[in-house]
């Protein structure tokens, strides 16, 4: 796969893409990671990339110009590949696991970071093909919700996690959250390890894994479940947890 992140400052990205995960995938050749300043597309001499928005208004609007010449070199029309062009913004859908594992499928992604006060309309109806919002709240730039969003999509890549099942267990990609985990000393201040993790019994420990995770989604996050693949005894189970 090969990822490229439009960017004011790419910078921000030095750390993120060359540690962890990210720098482990890029190391192997799994994933190829660009973080491109898009104001050397600029063809103002000083390198404008924002101007004030029609009609008035507080704050800066990036121009078309920059964004769409960028897009272009980084995927001219004459490639076989036709990229995903994903705006970070505040308008976009929820990004959630589901989105990550359909993005992941993808053999390029380029990522735009708005940092002013909103994008010329144009780029939004005209050049991407999907709008990402992280959450209900306000950032400074579309850097940090890139950086989250491509972490989210690289550790499903085959071959960049040491663990396959571990992107399979994890909360949100069965539709529930994740059940607790346990690890050495059995016994820490008091503290003890629930004694079926330490039976041995395999299927013993699923059930309880599974329940576990259906509880605590139940308690935490209840909304998943009304979308949830859940068999009839699950659903029965979980009418007992709530009376």
């Amino acid at each position: 796969m090969k990822i490229d992140v439009l960017t004011l400052f790419p910078e921000m990205f030095t750390g993120v893409f060359g540690s962890s995960i990210l720098g482990k995938a890029a190391a192997k050749g799994i994933v190829e990671l660009n973080a491109i300043n898009f104001r050397t597309y600029s063809k103002s001499k000083h390198g404008t990339v924002d101007d004030t928005p029609y009609g008035g208004g507080g704050g800066m609007v990036l121009k078309p110009e920059p964004i769409f010449d960028a897009v272009e070199d980084l995927a001219p029309a004459s490639t076989s590949v036709s990229p995903r062009i994903i705006l970070m913004c505040p308008q976009g859908e929820p990004f959630t696991q589901r989105k990550a594992e359909e993005l992941a499928e993808e053999e390029h992604l380029i990522f735009i970071c708005g940092h002013y006060e909103g994008y010329d309309e144009r780029i939004r109806e005209h050049l991407v093909t999907d709008e990402i919002s992280i959450g209900d709240y306000v950032l400074t730039g579309g850097e940090i919700p890139a950086m989250a969003a491509v972490d989210s999509i690289v550790r499903l890549l085959p071959g960049v996690l040491g663990n396959a099942n571990s992107a399979v267990t994890d909360s949100f990609s069965t539709g529930l959250l994740e059940y607790p985990h346990y690890t050495r000393p059995v016994e820490y201040r008091g503290m003890k390890v629930p004694d079926i993790l330490l039976s041995g019994h395999h299927a013993n420990v699923e059930k309880w894994r599974r329940e576990q995770s259906l509880l605590r989604t139940l308690e935490r996050r209840p909304e998943l479940l009304e979308q949830a693949d859940l068999t009839t005894k699950e659903r029965q189970w979980l009418n007992n947890q709530r009376s």
